[in-house]
């Protein structure tokens, strides 16, 4: 059966005309044109607007527009035909559909995945590593002429600090702060900070009493 695009690309280029100028003069883009031509109407928006871009094609080209719509018709109605058919019959399949659906199945899934792993191993991270530490007072090897001493740092929340073996308690962002007595001459501070998979981090601070 000849199609209704072929008619309308042989009559075209029997003119002379190009698929720009057909373009231009019907208003109808040029890729839709080149769908038409190759009866390639799933290019298209609807059957509708195939239907009225094939009789202004048509119509351009001085064609009758009954004969050519008649055409038209019996060549969508032959698709439908086809496309209900079973694949094997058809000679038609959609498994390069199908294919780019599970492509984009598979990267959705392997995205989900990695947040998840990622989103678990940023919770369970203190479970390999230590916590941190930073002990902001006092400075290694200060010098100080009082007897009291605050120490002051930064860890993890969840954490538990000690200070020379006592307990500190941590705010909600990590800080914590404790006051202590030293005697004069060389001395030792000892902070630790234990997560709950009972991971440590242990820093000495060296600080002269004078």
């Amino acid at each position: 059966m000849i199609k209704v695009g072929e008619r309308l690309s042989e009559e075209r280029q029997r003119k002379g005309l190009t698929l720009e100028e057909i373009a231009s003069a019907t208003k109808i883009r040029k890729d839709f044109l080149v769908a038409i031509e190759k009866s390639d109407y799933k290019k298209l928006p609807s059957t509708a607007y195939a239907q009225g871009f094939v009789r202004n094609y048509a119509k351009f080209l001085k064609f009758n527009e009954k004969e050519i719509l008649a055409l038209f018709k019996r060549e969508i109605d032959t698709n439908k035909e086809l496309r209900v058919l079973p694949v094997g019959l058809s000679g038609k399949t959609d498994i390069p559909i199908q294919r780019t659906k599970i492509k984009r199945a598979a990267v959705l899934i392997f995205l989900i995945l990695s947040i998840l792993l990622g989103y678990i191993a940023f919770q369970y991270r203190y479970a390999i590593i230590n916590p941190p530490l930073e002990v902001l007072n006092p400075i290694e090897n200060a010098k100080i002429s009082s007897n009291t001493l605050i120490v002051t740092g930064e860890t993890e929340p969840s954490a538990a600090v000690f200070v020379n073996e006592e307990s500190v308690s941590v705010d909600q962002d990590g800080k914590f702060r404790k006051e202590i007595t030293v005697f004069p001459g060389k001395t030792t501070i000892n902070i630790s900070s234990v997560n709950r998979f009972g991971k440590r981090t242990v820093l000495n601070r060296h600080i002269e009493v004078e």
